[in-house]
């Protein structure tokens, strides 16, 4: 037998055994449960992307480089990155919340949704998958005594240009210590053209974080002879008023251990780098940037611990549910088993397949109830005149007329009950019907009625 003989076979024991308005009626709820699962997973559960944009930094700056090694750990899963260079954190914040933005996700300093010109950043439809790591603030200057930042008071100092988190934090701080430019000659450099102004002494001091700075540009700084690193032996004090700082210590000789540089233990301040992604975000994508993340930022550095990062660490962004998840319990079962494009197929095969079981289970239950009730409604209605009928034949005193009404009644009755189609596998209703109606016109014919003068 071939398939196309079984399938016409299946139907037809199908349509003997219920009939064929049931089967259709079975097609169509089938077909309408697809049409809208369908639309419920084209809506809510698409297929993750394969692509993403992220704001980096200038080049060479720890967040360029940073970017540089997501996009080589997503490539591996099949995931395209784009990276756009910005300016540094703040500008990334800008990006990340302009009109029509095309950017994901970003690295985003703590801190810079609020800066000092208190002038807060809508950040309701961002979220963030938690802090990757700690970006200290590093001021170098030149000349000795400088052991407060108030001391800068009057000096020349260069703040970083005007987007990146070094400028955000710097005005932060030289705030809180009345330093603007009504008094200070503040200059807002990029980290090139600072590392040189100090250098050649056309400037006191320059404030310099690793989100716009390059490495090799901060190593040039503290191998300079006259040039020192400012030890802020107030940490604690501003840790308590910008609460998003973290004091660190910058241990005596971490730098250059030959050169012994620096000669005694720092302390500097510190925010936390947040991962600051749109709030649409893919769930899978979400995992993927928290394990590049946890690839990235995982080991011990010299100002983490080893597996300090990533973590969740709340300040003005909201903390993405699905981040929460991760850190709970890690990447989900699919994409913790199979490749990403393996998971995100399988992933979309049982968004599509759940929603269609769970609504054709119950309505596989409840269809032969409904479709049984449906031939209980044409037979069962019928019984109700058959009773009137049959209480009248009990009358002693039943007129000829009566009879003849009544018997005419039956007919009626019977003609309408051959009408009715139903499937074989209600034959019994039917039968039990015209039985009953055989009764009634036989009580009807036994019964004598009153001769008429």
């Amino acid at each position: 037998m071939t398939l196309k003989q079984m399938i016409a076979s299946s139907f037809a024991r199908l349509t003997d055994l219920y009939g064929r308005s049931f089967i259709h009626s079975l097609i169509v709820i089938a077909g309408c449960g697809l049409v809208i699962c369908v639309l419920v997973f084209s809506f809510i559960n698409a297929a993750a992307p394969t692509s993403l944009t992220i704001a980096s930094g200038p080049e060479g700056s720890s967040f360029s480089k940073n970017a540089e090694k997501y996009k080589a750990i997503l490539a591996k899963e099949g995931v395209k990155l784009t990276i756009v260079p910005s300016e540094g954190s703040t500008d990334n914040l800008n990006k990340l919340t302009a009109k029509g933005s095309k950017i994901d996700v970003a690295f985003v300093q703590g801190g810079d949704t609020q800066g000092p010109d208190e002038n807060k950043v809508d950040t309701s439809k961002l979220m963030s998958l938690g802090s990757i790591s700690y970006q200290p603030l590093f001021v170098f200057y030149r000349g000795e005594g400088r052991r407060l930042l108030s001391d800068f008071r009057g000096a020349r100092l260069s703040v970083g240009q005007v987007g990146s988190g070094t400028h955000n934090l710097a005005m932060t701080l030289l705030k809180e210590n009345d330093i603007d430019s009504d008094n200070t000659r503040l200059l807002n450099e990029s980290p090139a053209e600072g590392v040189d102004a100090l250098m050649r002494g056309e400037i006191d001091a320059l404030f310099v974080m690793g989100d716009s700075a390059s490495v090799d540009l901060m190593r040039k700084l503290v191998q300079s002879p006259g040039i020192n690193i400012f030890n802020f032996t107030q940490a604690d004090g501003y840790t308590r008023r910008v609460k998003y700082l973290n004091k660190l210590v910058l241990p005596q000789g971490s730098l250059d251990l030959g050169k012994n540089i620096p000669v005694n233990d720092l302390y500097l301040v510190a925010p936390t780098v947040e991962l600051v992604a749109q709030d649409d975000l893919h769930p899978a994508l979400s995992d993927l940037l928290l394990e590049a993340a946890r690839e990235v930022h995982g080991s011990a550095g010299l100002f983490r611990k080893n597996g300090e990062f990533p973590t969740i660490l709340e300040h003005d962004i909201r903390i993405s549910p699905d981040a929460t998840r991760y850190y709970a319990s890690g990447k989900s079962f699919l994409y913790r088993t199979f490749p990403f494009w393996l998971a995100s197929l399988i992933n979309r095969v049982l968004a599509l397949l759940v929603p269609i079981f769970l609504l054709l289970i119950p309505t596989l239950k409840i269809a032969p109830i409904i479709y049984r009730w449906r031939f209980q409604s044409r037979i069962y209605p019928w019984y109700k005149v058959l009773l009137e009928i049959e209480r009248e034949t009990l009358s002693v005193n039943m007129s000829k007329e009566t009879r003849a009404h009544l018997v005419k009644k039956l007919d009626h009755i019977e003609q309408s009950v051959n009408k009715i189609k139903i499937p074989p596998s209600f034959g019994d209703m039917l039968y039990g019907l015209k039985g009953h109606i055989d009764f009634v016109r036989s009580r009807l014919g036994s019964t004598d009625p009153e001769p008429v003068g």
